[in-house]
């Protein structure tokens, strides 16, 4: 499994969570497909085959409303590192437990919008 997928896997996983309509409501028209960032970055870098820059943009785009750039950056590594994912979800660490909630929120906005 590619290390895009694991992460694509893990972003359709917390997805299921909260959030729902009134979430992505609040984002659909805003989010440009041309972002640049660090998420942005890695996924472009990824080895998905449906990687693209509008995609990777828009995915970019939905962080750049919800995440601080410090979360840009810990969530940019889990395309490099999937298990760095598993190991906050699962951390009892609160600043790990706030992060995670919401790059939850951030993952179920960027379904629905980007796809």
């Amino acid at each position: 499994m590619t290390k895009f997928f694991a992460l694509a896997s893990l972003v359709l996983l917390v997805g299921c969570g909260g959030g729902g309509y009134k979430a992505a409501e609040r984002y659909t028209s805003a989010a440009p497909s041309s972002a640049s960032g660090p998420i942005s970055r890695a996924c472009l870098a990824s080895d998905r085959k449906a990687r693209s820059r509008q995609l990777c943009g828009c995915i970019q785009a939905v962080a750049d409303m919800s995440l601080s750039g410090r979360d840009q950056s810990l969530a940019a590594s889990f395309y490099r590192d999937p298990q760095k994912a598993q190991d906050i979800r699962q951390s009892d660490n609160p600043m790990h437990e706030r992060f995670w909630k919401k790059y939850r929120e951030y993952a179920n906005t960027s379904e629905q919008i980007c796809g």
